[in-house]
């Protein structure tokens, strides 16, 4: 049997602890009864488990022979605060939380693999089974890191996944370097000097400075950065007035940039304090600018993403395998690859029905995807840690 036969033996299986997942979503560092559910499958099938790292975290650490080599398998757990509106039975009954970006599905795919590896896998080393938290707001990796997860649990390789709707089932997107973007925050607050909507001379108009300042930001990564790399500036909330005959004398304006490149992203910070101040000040008012980086951006290692590929070749077809493009989203699995050389790829979920993509809340993780995404990981682990490749110890 192959193993993507064995894995399609535990579809049914990995669908019913989707979909109890589902049912019970949890947000950032919330995910309570997640990690209790993870850790109590990990242990039923003989792993060791640690609890507790970035909070909620959950590693499962399962060797085999007596290699040294070892890698990290990560699978994000949190939901999001997004009210769902599908009517299947495991729809959830969490008020305000809903699995809207799929980490269900990453969460049921990583758990099928450490049944598939525990029970069949011919490998010789270690794997770790790296279950996150807060992965769409908290910066659970991060976390996990800054808490000494490749201390703790060694790692010579990491590697992720998500899944892509868009995408047919049965094919990954795979790309070297740069794959999604850096995601940071600001937030611009505005002073003046508020007074009567009748008597606008009186006083320093702020809905007139903000919406020149929304504008004015657009030039950044129109006028400011080389038009062949990749940015965004995007304003995506203005607070300003209480009531119709008043101007008011403080208004905020919030939004995130992203960026691929370390330079691009100093460049993005600078020129939005500059502009901000300076359209300020030309209509009268003060600004005050928090800019504050969040996630780094993901990036694929050369010789990993060459050999997850061939991976995925052999699994699947090579016309299965897609070179995909960059993507301006953010993933917080970059502070993992910053830390250790890996590979993250993308799972086809199928088409998209009706808008009900990733973060929409009629989306919902495609249960197909679950045996091919555990394939992958248990192919991935076999082939990395193969008994005759000899132990390379990490330069």
């Amino acid at each position: 049997m192959t193993i993507l036969e064995q894995t399609r033996l535990l579809q049914e299986e990995m669908t019913g602890w989707r979909r109890a997942i589902h049912a019970c979503p949890e947000t950032a560092f919330e995910e309570l009864r997640t990690a209790a559910f993870v850790a109590e499958k990990l242990e039923s099938f003989g792993l060791r488990v640690n609890k507790g790292l970035s909070r909620t975290g959950v590693v499962g650490t399962l060797s085999s022979g007596s290699g040294r080599r070892a890698i990290g398998l990560r699978a994000d757990m949190d939901a999001l605060c997004v009210q769902e509106q599908n009517t299947f039975e495991y729809r959830s009954r969490n008020e305000g939380k809903m699995h809207a970006c799929g980490h269900d599905g990453h969460t049921a795919m990583l758990l099928g693999a450490a049944k598939y590896l525990a029970g069949n896998g011919k490998f010789d080393g270690t794997i770790h089974f790296i279950f996150q938290p807060a992965e769409e707001s908290g910066g659970g990796g991060r976390e996990m890191v800054e808490q000494g997860l490749f201390e703790k649990f060694p790692c010579d390789s990491v590697y992720g996944m998500h899944n892509w709707p868009g995408l047919p089932v049965g094919q990954f997107g795979v790309r070297p370097g740069p794959a999604m973007a850096s995601c940071d925050d600001f937030e611009i607050e505005l002073a003046g000097h508020g007074c009567h909507a009748a008597m606008p001379h009186t006083g320093i108009d702020l809905i007139v400075a903000a919406s020149a300042l929304v504008q004015a930001l657009q030039t950044i990564c129109s006028r400011n950065v080389d038009p062949l790399e990749p940015a965004v500036v995007s304003v995506t909330q203005l607070h300003a007035g209480d009531t119709y005959n008043v101007i008011p004398g403080t208004a905020i304006l919030r939004g995130t940039a992203r960026a691929f490149k370390p330079e691009v992203q100093d460049l993005l910070e600078r020129r939005l304090g500059e502009i901000s101040t300076a359209t300020a000040a030309a209509y009268g008012a003060r600004a005050k600018v928090r800019y504050q980086r969040n996630y780094p951006p993901t990036v694929n290692a050369e010789r990993e993403t060459v050999i997850c590929a061939a991976v995925l070749e052999r699994l699947l077809g090579a016309e299965n395998v897609i070179k995909v493009p960059q993507v301006m989203g953010a993933e917080d699995f970059s502070f993992m690859l910053n830390a250790k050389p890996g590979c993250y790829v993308f799972a086809g979920n199928g088409p998209v029905k009706d808008g009900a993509a990733l973060h929409n809340p009629r989306y919902d993780f495609n249960d197909e995807v679950l045996c091919l995404g555990a394939a992958y990981w248990a192919s991935l682990t076999e082939h990395l840690l193969a008994p005759d490749i000899p132990f390379q110890k990490e330069s």
